[in-house]
């Protein structure tokens, strides 16, 4: 077995972990607040883990985005590079010049917690646009975009769209046509999009076995 590393539980740690509890213990205290006493221990439970989620979307992996696009560094002779995850080539038009992500967000907070986690798997240190996983991922969450979609409008168009009103263009052409219709373009064009990337990818198999 080998030895543990030294910085395992160093306050950076604790203080990340701590954090994840407290966005459970919001969540535990705002059932408490908001949920009649009556509510079942199943209900009370999926509450707190939906909230928790959210809560951990918007605050952790809110902070994350932010490093992607915010926190950067502009390398010299003198960079550690080999220590670094490397930024996609030219990622916002910058070539090779600066190294984006939690690693470069010094002192922040949020950013030291990204880079606790990246000490498990280094690509939260920085940003990573390449994994093949997306495409299937992306094609499951627009399929289930789509569905819900669909489920949402289809009962209303089978009893006649009585609750549905487009007596104006605001109602009609921006609330329900243009915000319902993102969830159907954008879906079917990153369905679109990863069909042609996994394409592409059978395409390269046969060189590949020939290699």
């Amino acid at each position: 077995m080998t030895d543990l590393p030294p910085d395992l539980f160093d306050q950076t740690t604790i203080i990340s972990l701590l954090a994840t509890v407290a966005i459970v213990l919001v969540a535990y205290l705002t059932s408490k607040s908001v949920l009649p006493t009556s509510t079942s221990g199943t209900l009370r439970f999926l509450f707190i883990w939906h909230l928790a989620d959210a809560l951990c979307h918007f605050i952790l992996e809110g902070s994350f985005l932010y490093h992607c696009f915010f926190s950067y560094m502009t390398p010299d002779a003198e960079t550690d590079i080999a220590n670094l995850f490397p930024t996609p080539f030219n990622f916002l038009g910058w070539e090779n010049q600066r190294i984006y992500g939690p690693q470069s967000g010094g002192d922040n907070p949020f950013a030291q917690l990204w880079m606790v986690y990246a000490r498990a798997d280094k690509r939260w240190a920085g940003i990573d646009l390449g994994s093949p996983k997306a495409n299937f991922w992306m094609i499951i969450l627009a399929t289930a975009e789509l569905y819900g979609g669909f489920m949402t409008f289809c009962p209303e168009w089978l009893t006649g769209n009585i609750n549905l009103d487009g007596s104006n263009f605001m109602y009609m052409w921006v609330y329900l046509v243009f915000f319902n219709g993102l969830w159907v373009v954008i879906p079917l064009y990153a369905m679109w999009y990863s069909y042609c990337q996994i394409s592409l990818a059978f395409l390269a198999l046969p060189t590949k076995k020939n290699n």
